[in-house]
């Protein structure tokens, strides 16, 4: 039997930093994400390493991450001359769930699609409301 192709459970930071640096490889190389993230992205190392650590405290609840996604989220939107939209969200999401499909299984796998699916919402809809309160 032929196990090469055998999905895993997310079970600790490895696997983490694994579906981390296949997805962001992803966007980097996406014709409508890629230019938006590697404009704005200066150091791609430290910024795996803190979606790392984000990605890890939301799966695992280890509190290694300390930022503010919505603020970093918002000012993206500012660089980008408030052009992001729920389409770049939904891009985003449809990558994120493709990678997790690929590689992993399993209540982890489940989970980090609900948080992702949940956090794209609510930063998008912080996102639109940052704008609206600069008027």
């Amino acid at each position: 039997m032929d196990n090469t192709n055998a999905k895993k459970a997310i079970t600790d930071r490895d696997d983490v930093q694994t579906l981390v640096r296949t997805f962001y490889s992803k966007i980097r190389k996406d014709d409508t994400l890629g230019p938006i993230f590697n404009n704005i992205i200066v150091d791609w190392e430290a910024h795996l390493e803190l979606l790392t650590d984000f990605w890890e405290t939301q799966l695992f609840l280890k509190r290694k991450y300390h930022g503010n996604p919505v603020t970093a989220h918002q000012e993206m939107d500012e660089k980008m001359h408030h052009s992001i939209s729920s389409e770049h969200f939904g891009l985003w999401l449809n990558i994120w769930f493709e990678t997790i499909d690929t590689l992993f299984e399993g209540e982890t796998a489940w989970i980090a699609k609900n948080r992702a699916q949940k956090m794209s919402t609510m930063l998008y809809l912080q996102i639109y409301q940052h704008r609206k309160n600069q008027d």
